[in-house]
């Protein structure tokens, strides 16, 4: 599937990609919901419900992964719910050995998040994720979420990189397409990012099951 000697830098997302995507399917399904609920004495479906409604409306937009801009539109504390929930924060299975592999292989690895940093240090915390790469860079540092093309130039600034040498794995196609549209010449997806959902039939871009497909040197 790779030619690994025409790679130099791995970028790789971080929820759904290397980390078990569950973790904020729950927290916005179900935890969230719940708590709000609570907070403004509504039943649970109509939380649901209402929440569904404004979070759809801000996809695509930084505004969806802003716990400060989710905090104050639904008055509720949203980096102290997340952390209510901290222990089921879990890495996919072969991330570590992967992670290991490319260390050894010399390569670089970059995690590029649309998390937001009140999330990501809880999860850096429960994971020790920054230990084992070369680098983490937040899209809210940049104003503009990974969908948006600029946001690859401005992580061109802060961490120089050749498109042509790259390697993204995301689990967001929107994500993909706009890397694509960058340049960047290796991408990969996720098939199932939340391990307690199905996985998903994706041909637009090539995809794996789990990391142990793609350790360095290992050809399919």
């Amino acid at each position: 599937m790779l030619n690994w000697d025409t790679i130099d830098t791995v970028l790789l997302d971080m929820d759904g990609t290397l980390l078990d995507l569950h973790y904020d399917t729950y927290f916005w399904l179900e935890h969230l919901p719940a708590r709000y609920a609570e907070t403004h004495g509504i039943s649970a479906a109509q939380a649901r419900a209402q929440l569904h409604k404004r979070i759809i409306e801000e996809q695509g937009s930084l505004n969806w992964y802003c716990v400060d801009f989710w905090s104050a539109e639904l008055g509720v504390d949203i980096g102290a719910l997340k952390r209510e929930i901290s222990h089921k924060v879990a890495f996919r299975p072969y991330v570590k050995d992967f992670l290991s592999a490319l260390r050894e292989a010399g390569l670089r690895s970059v995690i590029v998040t649309n998390c937001h940093r009140t999330s990501l240090q809880m999860k850096l915390e429960q994971t020790g994720l920054d230990r084992l790469v070369d680098g983490i860079v937040c899209s809210h540092d940049f104003k503009v979420p990974k969908e948006d093309v600029r946001f690859w130039d401005s992580l061109q600034h802060e961490q120089p990189f050749d498109r042509t040498r790259t390697l993204l794995v995301d689990d967001s196609l929107a994500v993909l397409r706009s890397a694509a549209h960058y340049g960047i010449r290796h991408l990969l997806t996720i098939y199932q990012p939340d391990s307690r959902q199905p996985a998903r039939a994706i041909d637009e871009f090539p995809g794996i099951d789990h990391f142990d497909q793609i350790h360095p040197g290992v050809r399919r």
